[in-house]
């Protein structure tokens, strides 16, 4: 499919986008629904998409490039069908546009802008407990009243049958995540969107059974949240996805030095393969754990950082990952 010009049409845009994503779902021979599940959608959105009943959006255009490793050729569609969109929108207006803000949300209609963005795991040799730390400010007009995290793991990624027979043998169950989370010292409740086993979505709320506390137009506030996952679902990588305008972004990894862990890392960009980070971890020794820090300054938006690790002290046969986001 060729490049297209300026006097192609929203519908046009949307119609290739469609074609795009069944044309990359067939060469990996992958049914619609089987397709959808492994995005987390819902069993007949690919359908609809591909019907053209659904119109393009962000999220599904990177899930699905992600899935069918189609090498941001459906990434490529959906910017198409956002400048076609862009391009009738100014023609159909003499309005004065309003000012461009320099904070552009990650999807349409978000408000947030991640000021601090901070991860802690800690393995204590059976268990990883992952905490994470975020200072989020309203950039919008309106109260924000909930907050979208996910949680996804895959054992073994070059070998996604086996992968999946073992996540519907051993699923990621609630209950062992403990999962827990606070703003300015309140409990959030919590409201789950996708749950699959190996992957959760969940909304934390701002509110609890005391009572609400919205995050409002120009304020910013911390929220904390952590969730336990043993180390036969979670592997030996971290990564870190940057789904919204953040400025700081950093991770700890603390291991026992007992296991002898040594950590490095990778980075990958839409328009970039992955390339070793940019600055080595820091390390440090403490209270018997070896403690790993990375960091580092306004990443830009789908950017992802990996960081992996080995136990010189004890070798395991089966590579294992995980995503926490």
């Amino acid at each position: 499919m060729d490049a297209q010009g300026d006097a192609v049409t929203v519908e046009q845009t949307a119609a290739d986008f469609a074609a795009e994503v069944a044309y990359w779902r067939e060469v990996r021979g992958m049914a619609k629904k089987a397709l959808a599940e492994l995005m987390a959608f819902h069993p007949s959105y690919v359908s609809h998409v591909e019907s053209g009943r659904h119109k393009p959006t962000e999220d599904f255009a990177r899930r699905a490039d992600e899935t069918l490793n189609a090498g941001k050729a459906i990434w490529r569609r959906w910017c198409d069908y956002e400048t076609a969109k862009a391009r009738e929108a100014k023609a159909a207006t003499t309005a004065v546009p309003a000012p461009r803000r320099s904070e552009q949300p990650y999807a349409t209609g978000s408000a947030i802008v991640v000021e601090h963005d901070a991860a802690r795991l800690d393995y204590d040799g059976r268990l990883y407990r992952l905490t994470m730390r975020r200072l989020l400010r309203n950039t919008g007009a309106d109260p924000i009243t909930r907050y979208l995290i996910r949680i996804s793991v895959d054992r073994y990624p070059g070998d996604p049958e086996r992968s999946n027979a073992h996540y519907r043998a051993h699923p990621l169950t609630w209950e062992e995540l403990a999962l827990t989370a606070t703003c300015r010292g309140e409990a959030m409740r919590w409201q789950a969107k996708h749950d699959r086993d190996a992957f959760k979505e969940l909304w934390l709320l701002f509110d609890n059974d005391q009572g609400r506390f919205p995050l409002y137009p120009g304020d910013s506030v911390w929220i904390e949240y952590a969730y336990t996952v043993s180390d036969t679902k979670w592997g030996r990588w971290f990564q870190r996805a940057v789904r919204l305008p953040t400025e700081h972004l950093e991770a700890e990894l603390a291991f026992p030095a007992a296991l002898d862990p040594v950590v490095w890392g990778t980075e990958t960009s839409m328009s970039a393969e992955a390339s070793p980070l940019r600055s080595a971890p820091g390390r440090r020794e403490e209270d018997g754990m070896r403690v790993f820090t990375w960091s580092t300054t306004q990443p830009v938006l789908h950017a992802r950082y990996r960081l992996e690790w080995r136990f010189r002290a004890r070798p395991e046969q089966d590579a294992m990952s995980g995503e926490f986001r």
